[in-house]
């Protein structure tokens, strides 16, 4: 049973597994190492498959999924069974733990019509916004329809369910004030640091570059939005059209198009020169990140993209790795002189930015200094773990006076 006197939150989260998902375990143990009991409920994954554990005192409840959504139809499905999970593993943890709030972290924004239930037992309603889910749904589908508009419904009940909700940027501060009609003193800007007792420089491992001079390393999703094609497309341009056969890329990370990204490379008579890993442990994630000279971000220039911060950008400069992607407003506040910025979707101008990175050995150790000196000096998660602990006051009514108010940043910031 839970401790007396300690607040209990239940964490949901289905779009990946705890502590796989590293914003989610980040706020878990910091909640958890400030006086909380911490619930985590989220599907099982490669690694994971428990259907219970503890780890670090927090205690992880886990349901299998049916399949990995892709397109409509696979998203219902999906949902529908991540909902019906979550509110059956909800109950198992109101009788065996108890919960006085819960912490419901988006996609998909149906997690509101479990957090209004309980709120009609006195729980709190905490929404955390990771993705913005009508502009992924654009991304995805390249369209706005009826199912659009029932995105932005739901996104719309959830902040209105909320009673204090967390954003990742300035950007979805914006989205939760002027779309979701939340008041801008419930709405806290929490952005993901990294963590550099995880993200550790390493020395290189040669092996990793295939036998060639240079690795340009990757780790994300791979997904539609993640633009991996175009990655592809830059690769080719460097390797068959600029003839550097020099350069070997690293690609890190599953997800739905990983199948069809291999065949990609292969149609494109490139897959000697890039090596995809599938999801892999964090040492062999650090590893390829560690031995790569330039770190890529080829997310595609959309309103989803542009509006989101991207944990892979902050990971890299974590790294001191130079960065090369794609002209975005949330990308560049994030990487600000740590990067390249390559003309919205371009891949042969992406090719030129990460070949010109590969010529300067110089501007390659400014630019991954200036990123590491930011994340050490601003964006680290310990710069962040006040201004969740300044939203969870507010979500239980704690005077003002007893914490530092939270650090917001400005839009002067983004000029």
């Amino acid at each position: 049973m839970a401790s007396a006197g300690k607040k209990r939150v239940l964490v949901l989260v289905e779009n990946l597994p705890s502590p796989f998902d590293r914003r989610v375990w980040q706020e878990s143990t910091t909640l958890h190492a400030h006086g909380y009991e911490v619930s985590i409920i989220c599907p099982t994954g490669k690694g994971y498959e428990k259907k219970y554990e503890v780890i670090d005192g927090i205690h992880i409840y886990r349901y299998d999924l049916p399949l990995e959504a892709e397109g409509a139809k696979g998203y219902l499905i999906e949902y529908s069974a991540a909902l019906f999970h979550t509110f059956r593993l909800a109950l198992k943890v109101l009788r065996e733990r108890g919960f006085d709030a819960i912490h419901a972290c988006n996609p998909p924004d149906l997690l509101f019509l479990i957090g209004g239930f309980f709120k009609l037992f006195g729980k709190r309603f905490l929404f955390d916004h990771h993705d913005i889910n009508p502009e992924l749904y654009e991304a995805k589908f390249g369209r706005r329809d009826f199912f659009y508009k029932l995105m932005v419904l739901f996104e719309r009940w959830s902040f209105k369910t909320a009673d204090v909700s967390i954003a990742t940027n300035e950007s979805y501060k914006r989205i939760a004030i002027q779309r979701g009609g939340m008041d801008p003193d419930k709405v806290y800007v929490v952005r993901s640091g990294p963590k550099l007792d995880r993200l550790r420089i390493l020395p290189p491992v040669p092996e990793l570059k295939k036998g060639r001079k240079y690795l340009v390393g990757y780790v994300g999703v791979m997904g539609a939005q993640e633009g991996i094609d175009l990655l592809l497309q830059s690769a080719r341009h460097l390797i068959v059209d600029m003839g550097r056969t020099d350069v070997h890329f690293g690609l890190v990370g599953g997800g739905t198009s990983l199948d069809q990204m291999k065949q990609m490379a292969q149609d494109l008579g490139i897959a000697d020169y890039v090596t995809f890993t599938g999801r892999v442990p964090d040492q062999d994630l650090l590893e390829m990140l560690n031995t790569a000279d330039v770190c890529v971000n080829p997310d595609v220039a959309n309103d989803m993209n542009d509006k989101s911060t991207m944990n892979k950008i902050m990971e890299y400069m974590a790294l001191g790795k130079p960065i090369v992607q794609f002209d975005l407003v949330e990308g560049k506040y994030s990487a600000q002189a740590a990067s390249l910025y390559a003309n919205k979707n371009d891949p042969v101008d992406m090719a030129r930015k990460i070949a010109e990175l590969l010529d300067d050995p110089d501007q390659r150790a400014r630019m991954g200094e200036y990123g590491r000196n930011r994340v050490i000096n601003e964006l680290e998660w310990v710069y962040e773990e006040p201004k969740l602990l300044a939203a969870y006051d507010r979500l239980f009514g704690v005077p003002n006076a007893a914490r530092p108010a939270p650090m917001q940043t400005t839009e002067s910031e983004y000029t």
